[in-house]
């Protein structure tokens, strides 16, 4: 169980003839793909392509998956590290826009790594990287991930 309470989701949309409406007011719950001693994960919504469309239904987003965003789309999600745990290391084909909502965590690059701490942003790029939470207060992240572009190095390599 997450130390964080669920969050509501507000979504707009329109009705048949074009006024503007709230089509969701809910709680989603999270999920721990991990089991509960590991980072939980509450997805808010995913769109296959972007430009998103304004007009598709809810999404059924899974539960007990790691979310993944969509080659060409995107994907909003929170995820919660509990106290004293680690992501281990990925890369994702993404472009991620983060905000540290509550506590801490330390971004883990290879060779390098900073803290980042409620209130504060980064920008993840497609880098191979860990998440950690080395304090005893869980760490809340909202994310916002685009489909990117595979990394080409100078000599022609594509990282996967």
């Amino acid at each position: 169980m997450s130390h964080f309470p669920d969050t509501r989701l507000v979504m707009t949309g329109h009705s048949g003839d074009g006024k503007s409406i709230f089509v969701y007011d809910g709680l989603r719950k999270p999920f721990a793909p991990f089991g509960l001693a590991g980072p939980q994960f509450t997805s808010f919504h995913a769109s296959p392509a972007v430009p998103a469309s304004n007009s598709a239904s809810i999404p059924d987003l899974p539960a007990g998956a790691v979310p993944h965003c969509p080659p060409a789309g995107v994907l909003f999600v929170t995820t919660d590290i509990p106290a004293d745990c680690s992501v281990p290391k990925h890369r994702t084909r993404t472009a991620d826009y983060a905000v540290v909502l509550a506590g801490e965590v330390v971004l883990a690059l290879e060779g390098t790594k900073k803290t980042i701490k409620a209130g504060e942003t980064m920008m993840q790029r497609g880098t191979n990287h860990a998440w950690h939470n080395r304090t005893d207060t869980p760490c809340r992240i909202l994310l916002v991930m685009v489909g990117a572009e595979a990394i080409q190095l100078a000599d022609g390599r594509v990282l996967e």
